[in-house]
Order: C-alpha cells, then sequence, then structure tokens
C-alpha cells in the first residue's frame, strides 16, 4: 500500500531546501514563468546527460521506459539533521514513442549525519514500469518503500539484461563534480505541484490528464519533447 500524507518532517525540509533554491534562480529574468524556466532547464539537463560518452546505458533504458522526471536543481543543505529538496518535470513514453507534456513534481529527502554547506545538482529518475509511473501520478510516493528504486548503471558494456530488468521500477543518476553517475535516492518522496499545472496550461488540471490522457498541452515544452527523443539509444 503506498504511503500517503502526511510526511510532515521531510515535506518541511522540502519545502525549506526549494525556497533556497528558488534565491538561487533569482538572477533569471521574469519574461518567462517559473514552469517555463524549469521546462527549459529540464531540456538542457536531458541534453547534458544524453551527450555524456559513459551514459549509454542511460539511453537504452530510455528507450524502453514508462516515463522520466528530471530535476534541473536538487538542493541538498543542512548541519548534521540536513535534506535534499528540489522541483522537476515528470513526462510519461507513450507505447508509439511520443514523450506527453509535462506535470510539475517535487522531490524531499531527509537525512541525518555529519554533513555541513549546500550542494546543487541536477537528477533525473528513469521509470521502468507502468505500476512505477501511475503510482507517481496518483500518490505521494517514497522511493525504495513503495517503489523500488536502485542506482542508474553507468558504462558502455554493462550487458543487456541491465536495461531489460522490470523488476526494478525507477533508476536514479546524479551529476556530481561536472558529470552524471548513478545515485540512490532511496527514502526520497515525491509529490505533485497542481497549483503549477494550473499555471502552466491555463485551466485545472490533474497530473493523470496531463501525462496519461494527454488532454492539454503546452507548446513551450517542444523542446525538452525532442531533447529526450534524441537522447533515445538507435
Amino acid at each position: 500500500m503506498f504511503l500517503r500524507k502526511p510526511f510532515g518532517a521531510i515535506k518541511a525540509i522540502s519545502s525549506l531546501v526549494a525556497g533556497v533554491a528558488m534565491l538561487f534562480s533569482s538572477s533569471f529574468a521574469f519574461a518567462s514563468s517559473e514552469q517555463e524556466q524549469l521546462v527549459d532547464k529540464a531540456a538542457i539537463t536531458v541534453e547534458a546527460l544524453a551527450a555524456q560518452s559513459d551514459m549509454e546505458q542511460f539511453r537504452k533504458l530510455l528507450t524502453v521506459s514508462k516515463g522520466i522526471v528530471v530535476f534541473p536543481q536538487v538542493l541538498k543543505a543542512g548541519f548534521i539533521i540536513g535534506g535534499a529538496g528540489g522541483t522537476g518535470v515528470l513526462l510519461s513514453r507513450g507505447t508509439d514513442g511520443s514523450w506527453s507534456s509535462p506535470a510539475f513534481y517535487t522531490m524531499g529527502q531527509a537525512s541525518i549525519g555529519f554533513q555541513f554547506g549546500a550542494e546543487a545538482k541536477e537528477m533525473v529518475l528513469v521509470i521502468m514500469t507502468q505500476k512505477g509511473l501511475e503510482a507517481i501520478i496518483e500518490n505521494q510516493v517514497k522511493l525504495g518503500g513503495d517503489l523500488s528504486a536502485a542506482v542508474g548503471p553507468v558504462g558502455k558494456n554493462l550487458g543487456a539484461s541491465t536495461t531489460t530488468n522490470m523488476d526494478v521500477d525507477v533508476f536514479s543518476f546524479a551529476k556530481n563534480s561536472g558529470l552524471f553517475i548513478g545515485a540512490s535516492v532511496a527514502g526520497s518522496i515525491l509529490d505533485a505541484k497542481e497549483d503549477w499545472l494550473a499555471s502552466y496550461y491555463g485551466q485545472q488540471v490533474k497530473a493523470h490528464d496531463v501525462v496519461i490522457n494527454r488532454t492539454v498541452e503546452n507548446a513551450q515544452s517542444d523542446k525538452l519533447k525532442s531533447a529526450l527523443k534524441a537522447a533515445e539509444a538507435p
């Protein structure tokens, strides 16, 4: 059974970290909305990840995936008791290979242990199962709890079994020291930002309407869809 609200402590940390993250991005012009800026940054993240020479496994996973969540910035901050959080976009991949328009999600993760300062990084979650996609869309989901999550494989010759193991719901990749590597997201919670959907599509819609039913579109996301299609393995 999926975990549901409240996730008070983690949500509080996620909100705090997301607020700090907004300060980092305040230098961007206000000519476009927060949602449009996020979608544009997500396209850049996908392009950077796909261009990395040892990300052949990511491209193979993407080609057989059910969807993807892209976080252009996840901010990790704290001292002793800390957490990580950020806002990203969820898109589904149809049976015809087309990508849906984006829905907006937050991610929060609490941690305890020695840590100091703040770190911003990009993160991508590749959704491998229909169960995983539907769980993220319909619920507040805990990775590693409600859904199985594994560190994304990195390398060129890791074998076909890596990309065909459907026992894993989500594979994760993160940017560290300038390069994307596999990264753990165990304990992270995903939650929809429905207020952002209304702002981006100009009407009240749910994530399911956008990602599964595809009842609304926003042409501004075409660059992101194209980046995803170009990133797939030939």
